[in-house]
């Protein structure tokens, strides 16, 4: 029989409770989802006053089977994960580089670092693309991965410096004791356990970064969020909603795929918990202490002669 040792086991009324709000939720969830379809399958009227199909209708996902429609998506998710890939791998760097200089012992690049890291978290994303637009004249493609790039770069740099911060000072203590510098001391010892330690938040950043594409629209950029206003453009209003499943369906696909990585990750970047490491001794007894055994009477070297 198992025993409730943080709360008591529920009682009839308390079950009967459960069952009714249970109940009203399960109603009110299938309620939901059917006032959705029907709103969904009504038809509508669209600006120009013309009455279209519900959403529903067949008439409306007739161009499924139009290879120009798979093409332009294609290349709108190419486009999206190479501006996401090369985001990712600057954002990254710029994060190490934040991380260094809001820990240098000089307060001077702290100071500077910080005022730096300030101003570019405090920016939005969208703006950050376009400022990098307007002020570097940079083109469409690089002014999306710079602005990507400094802003998670920001916000990785802060969590690989809550790492370091959060390593026993002694690590570093001993590093210097044995005649590395504090830079060597940083990239050998510190850095190496922070960035193991942060990389399950790195790469959630990233799958961040990877949603975040879309507003390179702001520059023209033709990553997959605009390939479905483009795509309406040229087919057509009242393929709205087809259009609109086709690349929720495709950002699903790419960013379950990169949460499913994160996960793993996470998993895979430290120690098991109730396993022991390879090199761990093994230890005995409930608090980890070795039973010591006294050797009784007759046992033990002899007592060396008189």
């Amino acid at each position: 029989m198992s025993l409730n040792v943080l709360y008591d086991a529920p009682g009839p009324k308390t079950r009967r409770n459960s069952m009714i709000a249970s109940i009203v939720g399960v109603i009110l969830i299938v309620a939901f989802f059917f006032w959705m379809y029907l709103t969904l399958a009504a038809p509508r009227v669209n600006a120009n006053g013309a009455v279209l199909p519900g959403t529903f209708d067949p008439s409306r996902w007739d161009i499924l089977g139009r290879a120009d429609l798979w093409l332009s998506f294609g290349i709108g998710t190419l486009n999206t994960l190479r501006m996401a890939a090369v985001a990712a791998v600057l954002a990254v760097l710029i994060g190490i580089l934040f991380s260094f200089g809001r820990t240098s012992r000089f307060a001077v690049v702290r100071g500077v670092t910080g005022v730096v890291l300030e101003f570019v978290r405090g920016i939005p994303v969208l703006l950050m693309i376009f400022f990098v637009f307007l002020v570097f004249t940079a083109g469409s493609y690089w002014s999306g991965v710079f602005g990507l790039a400094l802003y998670n770069g920001a916000i990785i740099g802060e969590a690989l410096r809550a790492g370091v911060k959060s390593l026993p000072r002694g690590q570093r203590e001993a590093g210097l004791a044995v005649g590395l510098t504090p830079l060597k001391a940083w990239a050998l010892i510190e850095f190496p356990q922070a960035f193991r330690q942060m990389l399950p938040i790195i790469l959630a950043q990233l799958v961040v970064l990877l949603k975040d594409t879309s507003l390179a629209f702001i520059v023209s950029y033709p990553e997959l969020a605009r390939t479905i206003g483009n795509n309406r453009n040229y087919f057509g209003s009242r393929y709205m909603f087809t259009l609109f499943v086709i690349g929720l369906v495709i950002y699903l696909a790419l960013n379950l795929t990169m949460s499913w990585l994160a996960r793993f990750v996470a998993r895979r970047s430290g120690p098991r918990l109730g396993k022991a490491l390879p090199n761990t001794p093994r230890q005995i007894g409930v608090d980890g202490t070795r039973a010591i055994t006294l050797p009784g009477p007759g046992y033990g070297p002899p007592d060396p002669p008189h």
